[in-house]
């Protein structure tokens, strides 16, 4: 299981980057809703190592932090484009 949440992992943070890119620089719509997919993947992830908090221990701070500064990214978006 350890080796998926990897690929889960960084295929959400690919998917965030994309969206995020996507929407800022070409402003397409659909950029969002790939940038909300990858957020929901992290966070089914990190909700995961969560519940096994003793074996993933040093993941879950780390996965806090990258959570916060993708959500204040996303807002920070939102907020450039008005």
């Amino acid at each position: 299981m350890k080796k998926y949440l990897g690929y889960i992992e960084l295929a959400s943070v690919i998917l965030m980057l994309i969206g995020c890119l996507a929407y800022r620089f070409m402003h397409y719509s659909w950029a969002v809703w790939v940038c909300i997919i990858g957020l929901v993947l992290f966070f089914l992830q990190v909700i995961y190592k969560a519940f096994n908090w003793k074996v993933y221990a040093k993941d879950n701070s780390r996965n806090i932090i990258w959570m916060l500064v993708t959500i204040v990214m996303l807002f920070l978006i939102m907020l450039m484009k008005r």
